[in-house]
């Protein structure tokens, strides 16, 4: 018998949520979601194992917006319902904006709570009684401190991206915060993978909880080309502007904050206008720079490792590495920011002479076997790599380029490690259709997990 596959009301996802997931282009239930969301909506404690982009919010923030209508409680100033942890505030930002979408179909509301911007209005919300909050641990731990709020009715708590929080040290924060929250609440944990600190969550948080995975099926993955372009130290900043200099979208990692602002502003005066993306940049100031790369205003993005894990442009037709990262899951990261959806994409690794060792270690480290070239400035292999530049300049924007997309999750998220960019996709912006994915597998998480807090 053919599988068809069920729509959201068929999962128990009711009407005003669906016409507004429909409103906002959101039509069918990717895998995450169908295999989650019926337990999510009986109230089971949820572990869900699915990559970056597959549709978490969705999968959790229908159920937790259906369970705290249903529960007709009344929510106080400055006490939450429901809770959503994130690592980011890019990310807390678009996880609430696709949460307001389902949320106001059934008259509730969402606030957010996360560093970098001042809080005042974030204290407002929460005074105006807002139903849900979702909120990077940092900034959360500091309202909770000054007065403002209170975890004590929460019913809901969801953590999403687990392992990258655990990656940013945040985990000490988490555990903090769900200890505030009241034991008998139901708790969903999203996590790309269940390492051994956020096993240590699940175990200790989620009661008999479900574990959904989504696992990729065996076929081949998008085109992607590795190259290691080993040079002279003295002619690596030439090869840079080779590389920039091509007519496709190129997304070039530094190591370091100072390294992506020099490099962006050399790789400009050099008539390849780029912007920069890290750390000490204002959020708006970033927000504006990410949307100008994803609408195609400019076509270099210089970036810290702060964009290397989720961010979601489509079209990056090549990511360079301009300081190779000791890291090879880093080097990962960076590196899948192309080759998306399908796409081919390229990945061009610097490497002086110097380097030469540390980089063999991290392709072995990665799994890769990468091309390895040795060039001069001019080499015509370069130009093979990027294509020809842009007639009458080595680096006009290109305006109104199609493909423009939205980040969908990074680093940074408190006050004291404020690096960030990236999220879910925003209110109107289902993830594109994976025809690789499948869900395999419903169970139950093994152990005797007991929960605390």
């Amino acid at each position: 018998m053919d599988y068809s596959p069920p729509d959201f009301l068929t999962l128990g996802v009711p009407q005003p949520v669906v016409d507004a997931l429909v409103s906002a282009g959101i039509t069918a239930p990717f895998p995450i979601q169908e295999a989650s969301i019926p337990d999510g909506l009986a109230g089971r404690d949820v572990l869900g194992r699915a990559e970056t982009g597959s549709g978490k919010t969705v999968a959790f923030g229908a159920p937790l917006v259906t369970r705290l209508n249903a529960a007709q409680s009344q929510t106080q100033p400055g006490r939450p319902r429901g809770l959503v942890l994130a690592p980011t505030r890019e990310l807390a930002s678009q996880v609430a904006r696709t949460l307001t979408v389902m949320a106001q179909a059934l008259g509730l509301s969402v606030a957010t709570a996360y560093g970098g911007v001042d809080q005042k209005p974030q204290v407002r919300a929460l005074r105006g009684a807002a139903d849900i909050l979702v909120a990077t641990p940092g900034r959360l731990e500091d309202l909770i401190n000054q007065g403002h709020a209170s975890l004590g009715d929460v019913e809901i708590t969801v953590l999403d991206e687990a392992d990258h929080m655990a990656d940013l040290g945040f985990l000490p924060a988490v555990t903090r915060l769900l200890n505030m929250t009241p034991r008998t609440g139901q708790r969903l944990l999203f996590s790309a993978t269940l390492d051994k600190e956020v096993d240590v969550l699940v175990r200790r948080y989620l009661t008999d909880p479900v574990e959904h995975t989504v696992e990729e099926v065996l076929v081949p993955p998008p085109p992607m080309m590795h190259r290691f372009v080993h040079v002279e130290r003295k002619d690596k900043p030439a090869v840079v502007r080779e590389l920039a200099s091509g007519q496709g979208r190129t997304l070039m990692f530094t190591r370091t904050r100072n390294d992506a602002r020099r490099l962006a502003e050399s790789l400009t005066k050099a008539g390849i206008p780029a912007l920069e993306l890290h750390g000490d940049l204002m959020q708006s100031a970033r927000e504006r720079n990410l949307k100008a790369f994803a609408d195609g205003d400019i076509r270099v993005l210089v970036a810290t490792d702060v964009a290397a894990r989720g961010l979601h442009i489509d079209d990056v037709s090549l990511v360079v590495h301009v300081d190779p990262p000791e890291d090879p899951k880093a080097f990962l990261h960076r590196s899948g920011r192309t080759a998306r959806a399908g796409a081919a994409g390229a990945v061009v690794t610097i490497v002086t002479m110097d380097q030469a060792g540390q980089a063999r270690a991290l392709a072995q480290a990665a799994g890769i076997q990468p091309t390895r070239v040795f060039v001069e400035p001019g080499d015509v292999r370069v130009r093979d790599i990027v294509g020809p530049p842009l007639s009458g300049s080595t680096g006009a924007p290109r305006k109104g380029a199609s493909g423009a997309g939205q980040p969908d999750a990074e680093t940074g998220g408190t006050e004291a490690a404020a690096e960030a960019t990236g999220g879910l996709p925003t209110a109107g912006e289902q993830p594109k259709a994976n025809p690789h994915r499948r869900r395999r597998r419903r169970r139950t998480y093994s152990g005797t997990p007991q929960k605390t807090g």
